[in-house]
């Protein structure tokens, strides 16, 4: 289904230096996959970044941009943080189109200025006391625009990832895409909890909650200066001397060619977030409303676990590239359902700091070797002339559908059961869809893939 990687000698290097040797030559390739991984993690870093420390200031947020006596304040944050996930889709499939049309280096710097912009709103803009109506509208605005750019990041960045890499490297490679999420998770943490350690809550209140906004935005420039001097990814390069195979209409393409591993790919997708929604960003919740335990608890397990999450995903990505990618996910996607009923009974049985963060470093260390070949496995479904726009719109649909609804089917499934294990049981057929959907596709997206390239075979 994929190009035939080119050999070394003819990817691009960087431009300007004079080159001698077959060394110098090496030399200047492994620069410039160096600043493909740097420029790659900035963006998703970058995405993530935000995604928390967004959550960590939700509550003085409502009270700047959306001033009321009542909770509505606070409910008008989380939807003005919910419209980013509306766009995703949209951004993807507009931004993704583009990255087939045009090429990933420039998208990928078009969208590190988008999502710096989404950022700098929150850490610049005056408060509803000071512009009145303006102030929602253009955090809101800054919403829009991040979710635009954040629904074509992840496709664009990996399909350069992945055809950057060296050949049998495209799982390690793509790994990086992942770990930069678990990076983005650290920073924000560390720097949350320094804003609120450091300041009085007086200050945090008057204005210091705006400092990860303001750093975070200082990724931007640094970020397009990097992303602007990469070179074109080679197998696009390759593309585009044969212009009759640029597709012109890359969703349509997708759609109609290629729904089999549009399929395959949300298959894939769908353990993944459903994970990352749980055991991330609705655990907090649960530990408070469900555990009785202190929020601190929480957010402990889950900053340990991202900080280990950075290594395991590449050790992941390495596992896949050595043994296989489709074994991997099957075998660590049956872990993930084994484990997950009894950890959380686990936990649940005599609710407690130790049982919690161990559980919290089991699964999500699992988690992390599960997540690191993703990003490989979805681009090897697509060709070249189609990469972005069938991992944009695949990724953006089972975030959306499996990750984003997740908080809010699980709670809503806990009232109605009055089952504190909804949890483990979402996870449970998650996982069992993933392996249904991905395991009837698969095989037929590797005769598709031997048909239109037969010397490119997806790794089993």
């Amino acid at each position: 289904m994929t190009s035939e990687p080119l050999s070394d000698s003819s990817r691009p290097i960087d431009p300007g230096i004079s080159l001698t040797t077959p060394n110098d030559a090496a030399a200047a390739q492994r620069r410039m996959r160096r600043r493909v991984v740097l420029a790659s993690i900035l963006g998703n870093g970058l995405e993530w970044f935000d995604f928390v420390a967004y959550g960590y200031f939700a509550s003085i947020i409502a009270k700047v941009f959306f001033p009321s006596e009542s909770n509505l304040s606070l409910m008008l944050t989380y939807a003005s943080f919910a419209v980013g996930f509306v766009v995703r889709p949209i951004g993807g499939i507009v931004i993704g189109a583009y990255a087939d049309r045009y090429g990933r280096q420039r998208a990928l710097s078009l969208l590190i200025v988008m999502m710096a912009f989404g950022t700098l709103t929150l850490g610049l803009t005056p408060s509803f006391a000071t512009i009145g109506i303006a102030a929602p509208i253009i955090v809101v605005l800054g919403r829009v625009v991040q979710g635009i750019s954040i629904g074509g990041e992840f496709a664009s960045a990996t399909a350069l990832l992945v055809e950057y890499a060296p050949p049998n490297r495209r799982m390690t490679f793509g790994s990086f895409q992942m770990s930069s999420q678990a990076l983005g998770r650290v920073l924000a943490t560390a720097v949350g909890l320094s804003v609120l350690l450091t300041f009085p809550p007086s200050t945090v209140q008057a204005g210091a909650w705006r400092i990860p906004f303001l750093i975070g935005a200082l990724v931007g420039p640094f970020g397009f200066y990097v992303r602007y001097r990469l070179a074109e990814s080679p197998e696009f390069q390759q593309l585009l001397q044969h212009k009759a195979d640029v597709a012109r209409a890359p969703v349509r393409e997708v759609l109609q060619r290629h729904w089999l591993p549009l399929i395959s790919a949300i298959g894939l997708t769908i353990i993944g977030t459903s994970l990352t929604y749980i055991w991330n960003t609705y655990l907090p919740t649960y530990v408070v409303e469900q555990l009785h335990l202190p929020l601190w608890q929480g957010l402990l397990g889950v900053a340990v676990t991202s900080a280990l999450g950075i290594g395991t995903c590449v050790l992941g990505g390495w596992l896949a590239d050595h043994y296989g990618p489709y074994r991997m996910f099957f075998l660590f996607t049956a872990i993930s359902a084994l484990i997950s009923y009894p950890f959380f009974a686990y936990v649940l049985a005599a609710p407690g700091f130790a049982r919690l963060f161990l559980a919290q470093f089991v699964v999500l260390t699992v988690f992390g070797l599960l997540q690191g070949p993703g990003p490989g496995l979805l681009a090897g479904l697509f060709p070249v002339e189609v990469r972005s726009t069938g991992m944009a719109i695949s990724y953006n649909v089972g975030v959306t559908v499996f990750g984003g609804f997740a908080p809010l089917t699980v709670t809503w499934l806990i009232g109605m059961t009055g089952s504190k294990l909804v949890p483990a049981f979402y996870i449970i057929a998650a996982a069992v869809l993933s392996i249904v959907v991905v395991g009837s596709t698969f095989r037929g997206v590797q005769r598709q893939a031997a048909a239109a390239h037969p010397a490119a075979q997806l790794e089993g």
